[in-house]
């Protein structure tokens, strides 16, 4: 599975910093944990069970800065299923 565009932007948002924040996205549940500046790290797309946990597909931001803060590298990896 790819992160579409749409998904995508909304992911590129800022959140509270280190948080894990929840939403719905058309007809999938989604959970974004983020770092301490309020970038989404982790996402975590599927569906969710009655306690909350998210069944579907996990993802990792490979998000790199240099010494002033510009953004070299960023990318989302998929790992997998959860």
């Amino acid at each position: 599975m790819k992160i579409g565009e749409r998904l995508l932007k909304q992911l590129n948002k800022k959140y509270e910093p280190s948080k894990l924040i929840k939403f719905q996205f058309g007809r999938y549940d989604v959970a974004t944990k983020t770092d301490e500046e309020g970038n989404p790290i982790l996402a975590f797309v599927g569906k969710a069970d009655e306690r909350g946990i998210i069944k579907g597909d996990q993802f990792s931001r490979k998000l790199l800065k240099d010494a002033q803060g510009a953004v070299i590298k960023d990318h989302w990896d998929y790992k997998g299923k959860v």
